[in-house]
């Protein structure tokens, strides 16, 4: 079938031997965070405030458009999403993203105190920006901020050249700055200024 939403084939899961497929998982999963995080709309749904649609909604909408996905293919994505995207709301009924939303959602979660020091990864050519203007949400509703330099890393690797930056969560919090801690342990904050910015060790990217 041609026409499928987002390069997703439009298989039977269980035939075939392609439904849960690692491959098949991966364009999945981009699938269901493109329409949950930024663009419902491309497959006629709506979130509510919170960012929750109905699983059987989302369903029958990505198969009317072409990508037919089982309630048991949905939970193996759900579930082994490395990054944790997803989340299930606690009767099961119902399925948002975790964060990164383009789209205006209040995601509900408490304040939280964060550690002293977060980390930030980024790649170098977006430094100049990020030495003038400090970390912004861009077309977020937040900034994101690891609490490992190791994710940090990995998160930078995905758009180039990766450096790690230091976050001083301590003087944020002191200043009155809010964080958030999102379902899949990413910390959420509105903005970091430059100067409560410092490059990891080992990382001494140049400034200006």
């Amino acid at each position: 079938m041609t026409g499928a939403v987002g390069g997703a084939e439009a298989t039977e899961p269980g035939r075939g031997g392609r439904a849960g497929e690692p491959k098949r998982t991966v364009r999945v999963s981009k699938l269901l965070a493109r329409i949950l995080r930024h663009d419902p709309g491309s497959v006629g749904l709506r979130l509510d405030p919170a960012g929750w649609v109905e699983v059987g909604e989302l369903l029958a909408a990505l198969r009317a458009h072409g990508t037919r996905l089982s309630r048991e293919e949905l939970d193996h994505v759900v579930a082994t999403n490395d990054k944790r995207r997803f989340a299930y709301s606690e009767d099961g009924l119902r399925i948002r993203a975790s964060q990164g939303h383009s789209v205006a959602v209040e995601l509900g979660y408490a304040p939280a105190r964060p550690p002293a020091v977060l980390f930030h990864g980024t790649a170098t050519r977006s430094l100049p920006a990020i030495w003038r203007e400090g970390l912004l949400p861009m077309r977020r509703q937040h900034v994101h901020l690891s609490a490992d330099r190791e994710t940090a890393e990995r998160v930078g690797a995905r758009h180039g050249r990766p450096v790690v930056l230091l976050v001083d969560a301590a003087a944020l919090t002191a200043d009155g700055r809010p964080f958030w801690l999102s379902a899949n342990g990413v910390w959420l904050t509105d903005r970091v200024p430059p100067h409560h910015l410092r490059p990891a060790p080992g990382d001494d990217p140049p400034r200006g």
